[in-house]
This record gives structure tokens, sequence and C-alpha cells, in this order.
């Protein structure tokens, strides 16, 4: 499934695939794989509120810079476990992760089946990568916050989707 809404790259539109989800709705499930290239669904994600950063490569300087932040927020936030979500290969993550010592973001990789991004409406068509988006799940799996960031290089709202965090 396609949808009107899309985003840009570099001001170019891209088309995105899978629903567009709104506060309210259920969580999806999806698939994809950790650092031990182990499968992991949503229920494997646990029952405390979740934030899922969803980047397109941690190769460059935003979703450097967010998952960066977001370790840095996962450090004061005891009840809340904070994923990060991109097509880069689970090598890649762990690589990158202990380059800089992030060792409070969990890391998904969803390179095998594009399963996170065709569920939750990140996948751009064009490129196989997931665009830039922010999710909150509640413990109830119901989405808290959604954030499709309308550009891939601009920075998500990190101040909203911690304040949902926080409500």
């Amino acid at each position: 499934m396609e949808r009107e809404k899309a985003t840009t790259l570099m001001g170019n539109p891209m088309t995105l695939v899978g629903p567009e989800l709104k506060p309210g709705d259920a969580a999806p499930d999806f698939t994809a794989v950790d650092g031990a290239l182990k499968p992991v669904k949503l229920a494997d994600t646990g029952s405390k509120t979740r934030i899922f950063s969803v980047v397109p490569s941690l190769d460059t300087p935003v979703c450097d810079a967010q998952t960066k932040r977001f370790n840095e927020e996962a450090g004061k936030l005891s009840d809340v476990d904070i994923y990060t979500i991109s097509m880069d290969l689970p090598f890649a993550q762990k690589r990158f992760c202990n380059s800089f010592s992030l060792d409070n973001v969990k890391m998904l990789s969803d390179h095998r089946d594009a399963s996170f991004g065709e569920a939750y409406g990140t996948l751009i068509k064009e490129l196989r990568i997931l665009s830039r988006a922010i999710f909150v799940i509640g413990p109830d799996n119901k989405v808290k916050y959604v954030e499709y960031v309308p550009e891939v290089a601009d920075f998500p709202n990190y101040d909203a989707a911690l304040a949902a965090v926080k409500s």
C-alpha cells in the first residue's frame, strides 16, 4: 500500500509504503532482527513505554546525532525502552554503537524483510531505506505519538516525543 503523503530527500519527493499511523492506533506487529540476528517482534520489545526512533542510515550526520541524542535520553528514562531502527545491517549497527559507546538504545535492523517499514509506513519505495520517524508506543501497545519527518535530512522534534513519553 502506497500513501499519498510522501516524504522528501534533499527536496526530491519519495513514496512511502504502508499506513500512516496516528495516536490511538494499535501498534502494528513487525519482525526485525537484533544484533545476534534473532528475530524481534513487537511483543519482544516488552511492556514498557517504547520509543521507536527510525533512521535511514547510521552513516549520515542527522541519523548519527538522532541516535546519540536518544541514547543520552534513554540513560535518564528508567521506565522507557528506546529502539533505533534502520535498514543498516546488524553488524554495522553494532560497530556504530561500539565506536561511540552507545549502550542505552537497542538496535533493530529491518534489512531482511522491511517488515517494520511496511507496517509503520516508513519504507521509502524508491530507495528501500526507512524515512525518518519517531513512534512512542505505550505499555498497552497503542501509539501515543507519531512524527513522520517530512524532509528526511531534517531532525525530528525530540521535545515533543519526550513530552509524549512523560504524559
